[in-house]
């Protein structure tokens, strides 16, 4: 039987160029996908912002020009082995030497640029895949250039090539001016319409994936059935309800051969599930480090994430006299809003010993904190899946968080009289019940001995990529059977 074939296109790649969870997916799940006989490649803008240890291995492999409407640029092909898994560059510096991934005047070109290179490239890197895997907005007017002028090409090669789009998070849509239809895509206006790409007399290249991929996917079960509806939907549910059929939802997993406390050398100790000495040590050295008290009798509670409102921050302001009051210690990493950024920093001077805030991204940071924490807080407004809630469980810290998405799907509310469990969660977008969670943890952390077997049965849980990689295979060959 011949391997199935998947063209994986992501703006972003762990440990390339990241600036959240989409860079961790694309950097696991393909090589989980490769373990399991999918011949499958990714797709990336070479960035100036990649590492020059990166750089210096790839391989050049010839250069093409991409068409935008009246312009042709150059696009530059690299290629890279890494982890076993192949990946290609698309150079252009105009569009990718810059000083940020994203955010920019020019995105709507930049990402056009990208996605009509995403599909120039197959014929002279000789790959014809069965599946092209599109990625959030950056990738979402692939399906659309495919259906309207590749597919009809005369060689042929474009004819039986399918697509899946997988949303990330659905607030951000790649939403620019009406003209880059034309002007840019060279596209008819025909699609300009309220069940193709128009969004407010505006183009949206999310909605451009919704509306013409073969099949849709998100990231978590529960985020699937929210985004049908207002609060969720950002202005795209009666599309997504339309399209409920084809949209399915599979949950995130992590690296757990990176992530892994046994071996971590980011770490103060390395610990495991027989073992959780180094789980101690670490605390006390983090408490250390970050000017807390050393003490094991209250636990620490910590948040590393970006510092916006999604992440539920204006439930942790509102309360947060409260929750030290209950006898906690509070730990933050991370950048975003100013108004969270002096929040946290104030926070500090007014609990010195009690609460660190570090308002910088710091990877080994960050995973000192997943390992030295007791509780790790996701109060999410929404969270499609989430990643950090895994880490902390896959580095024995328990999750308190709030059940929508991904966190509903992945934290088991603990049961005190069972004692069956992974974590404490709460149902309303309220501060008092996201406090009354906290309390419950830290009741059960007073009782060193079930406090110690909740964090083994945190640590036993599988959230490999393994699992996730067989529904994305199954997915794609359900795909083959359905449209071919």
């Amino acid at each position: 039987m011949q391997k199935l074939k998947v063209w994986f296109a992501s703006s972003e790649v762990e440990p390339f160029a990241k600036t959240g969870g989409l860079a961790d997916v694309a950097g696991s799940l393909p090589k989980a996908l490769k373990e399991l006989g999918v011949d499958i490649r990714v797709v990336m803008p070479k960035y100036g912002q990649i590492a020059k240890e990166f750089v210096s291995q790839m391989e050049f492999l010839g250069s093409c020009e991409v068409e935008l409407s009246w312009r042709k640029q150059y696009c530059g092909i690299f290629k890279l082995e890494y982890g076993g898994v192949t990946f290609y560059f698309l150079d252009n510096e105009y569009y990718f030497f810059r000083e940020s991934l994203y955010g920019l005047y020019e995105d709507g070109e930049r990402f056009s640029f990208f996605c009509r290179a995403i599909l120039d490239v197959l014929p002279i890197i000789d790959f014809k895949p069965d599946i092209i895997h599109l990625n959030d907005w950056q990738t979402g007017m692939v399906s659309l250039l495919l259906d309207a002028q590749y597919r009809s090409m005369g060689s042929g090669f474009y004819k039986r090539i399918h697509t899946l789009f997988t949303i990330h998070n659905l607030k951000y849509q790649g939403v620019f001016h009406k003209n880059i239809l034309g002007d840019l895509l060279g596209l008819d206006w025909k699609c300009f319409n309220v069940d193709g790409v128009e969004f407010f007399d505006q183009i949206n290249f999310l909605k451009a994936g919704l509306s013409y991929s073969s099949t849709l996917s998100t990231v978590s079960r529960t985020y699937a059935e929210e985004i049908k509806y207002d609060f969720y939907g950002e202005q795209l549910q009666d599309l997504i309800r339309r399209r409920s059929g084809d949209m399915y939802g599979i949950v995130n997993g992590i690296d757990c051969q990176v992530n892994d406390p046994r071996t971590d050398t980011r770490l103060y100790a390395n610990y495991d599930i027989d073992d959780l000495s180094g789980k101690y040590e670490n605390k006390r050295m983090l408490q250390r480090d970050l000017g807390l008290d050393v003490t094991n009798e209250v636990p620490i509670v910590s948040i590393v994430s970006r510092l916006v409102d999604q992440k539920g921050l204006d439930l942790v302001e509102y309360l947060f006299h409260e929750l030290i009051g209950i006898g906690i210690q509070f730990v933050v990493l991370g950048t975003g809003d100013k108004r969270y950024e002096d929040f946290f920093s104030y926070a500090q001077g007014v609990y010195p010993g009690k609460v660190s805030a570090n308002i910088k991204y710091d990877a080994t940071l960050a995973q000192r904190i997943y390992a030295g924490s007791d509780m790790y807080l996701m109060p999410s407004l929404y969270e499609p899946c989430g990643l950090s809630q895994l880490f902390s469980m896959r580095y024995g810290t328990v999750p308190i968080v709030r059940e929508t998405g991904g966190l509903k799907d992945t934290v088991i509310p603990y049961n005190k009289f069972t004692k069956e469990g992974t974590g404490f969660s709460f149902a309303n977008y309220n501060a008092h019940e996201m406090k009354d969670a906290i309390a419950r943890a830290v009741e059960v952390y007073k009782n060193k001995e079930d406090w110690r077997a909740l964090i083994k049965t945190c640590m036993s849980q599988d959230f490999s990529w393994q699992h996730s990689a067989r529904e994305y295979k199954a997915l794609y060959e359900d795909m083959l059977r359905r449209f071919n």
